[in-house]
């Protein structure tokens, strides 16, 4: 039985605001240095995160919670002609901004947004609408399987063209999570994901930078002044931590020692200045939202929304593993933001609307 009501998940609602205002606390302590040298003040990344990402977010996530989610199915080719049209434009003159050797902006007028944000939506509503639609003929190779893979290539080539292989990874995480929970033949889901592996293992093979990364990744301390800098110096932060910290806005390594401060070494920088014991209330807000986002995707109604609700949770859990993961050296760097915490207003954008549609997939339940 299916019931609709208006009533707010409070539970959803408290964890992702836990997640944005701790982040924001992060944020700002992480930026200061940053933001003083560049600017002269030490509020400028906080103000624009505030103003941009934090207001535009929370009315993304106000609206996309009241909008019923069966419209992103009844929408999706125009959803998937604009992400893709996006992705595209960003190698157009005059529109894509570059910056440290990647094209991943768009620059239109005073609005500055990253498109693979939208990707990783469209890859979820793509694959939730596919596995709704082909219920029967989900295991048929040729018109149910190879559509949903020639997308996934079709997006990830674009991706890899900016470059971005860090989304890139992150979007094709999620599309064999997806592809796994929607039950399709295990002979099929064995080869598409050595294919996917081998794929990866050549773009990193093929490109020396990224190869240095599995080399440092294996042994930090062959090039701890080059491609192994940025974890030596991450790893040097957390460690310093130790239990307690050095004390909130009072981390050593922000000071032009650790790269990437406000984005994907943030972790490293709560580690130092909070410790193990109040790190660890970071993970506990990310298995939160693991376990009421995948609670949400069970009790759907329909396939859509139980895979939507699914790769939404699966989006956000899978890019936290991969930055924490590597910043801890458990997994090579990356260079993926953590979600909630790392400056960026698009990103953040994106979460809070995808938070929206987990709201709205919420009110329609299957009553027990």
């Amino acid at each position: 039985m299916v019931k609709r009501t208006s009533k707010i998940d409070y539970s959803l609602l408290f964890i992702a605001l836990g997640l944005l205002v701790y982040g924001l606390i992060a944020l700002y302590s992480a930026s200061t240095v940053e933001s003083y040298v560049n600017f002269g003040n030490t509020s400028h990344y906080i103000l624009h995160q505030l103003i941009y990402g934090v207001s535009l977010g929370l009315i993304g996530m106000y609206f996309c919670s009241k909008i019923d989610y069966h419209f992103w199915q009844k929408k999706l080719p125009i959803f998937i002609f604009i992400s893709l049209s996006l992705l595209t434009l960003v190698k157009v003159p005059g529109l894509g901004f570059s910056f440290g050797g990647a094209t991943r902006w768009l620059h239109i007028g005073p609005i500055l947004f990253q498109p693979a944000e939208l990707a990783k939506i469209a890859i979820i509503f793509y694959l939730a609408s596919w596995a709704d639609r082909k219920k029967l003929g989900i295991n048929n190779f040729y018109f149910g399987l190879l559509p949903s893979i020639g997308i996934i290539v079709l997006f990830s080539a674009l991706l890899l063209w900016q470059p971005d292989f860090g989304t890139m990874l992150v979007l094709i995480s999620i599309a064999l999570v997806m592809l796994f929970v929607s039950g399709i033949n295990w002979q099929y889901y064995f080869w598409t994901t050595i294919c996917g592996i081998l794929g990866l293992f050549a773009f990193i093979h093929f490109v020396p930078y990224r190869a240095n990364r599995i080399k440092t990744f294996l042994n930090p301390n062959l090039d701890p002044t080059g491609a192994g800098y940025q974890i030596k110096q991450a790893l040097i932060a957390i460690g310093a931590g130790s239990l307690w910290g050095y004390g909130y806005g009072l981390s050593r390594q922000k000071h032009n020692y650790l790269p990437e401060v406000m984005n994907d070494s943030i972790f490293a920088i709560i580690a130092e200045e909070l410790g193990f014991i109040r790190v660890i209330v970071v993970i506990l807000l990310f298995t939160m939202f693991a376990i009421k986002g995948f609670q949400i995707a069970k009790n759907a109604p329909d396939t859509f929304g139980r895979m939507t609700a699914f790769g939404i949770t699966t989006w956000i859990i899978v890019q936290a593993i991969i930055n924490i993961g590597a910043m801890t050296n458990l997994i090579p760097l990356t260079g993926i933001p953590l979600p909630f915490f790392s400056y960026g207003s698009t990103a953040l954008i994106a979460n809070l609307a995808a938070i929206g549609i987990l709201l709205n997939i919420s009110k329609s339940a299957i009553a027990k």
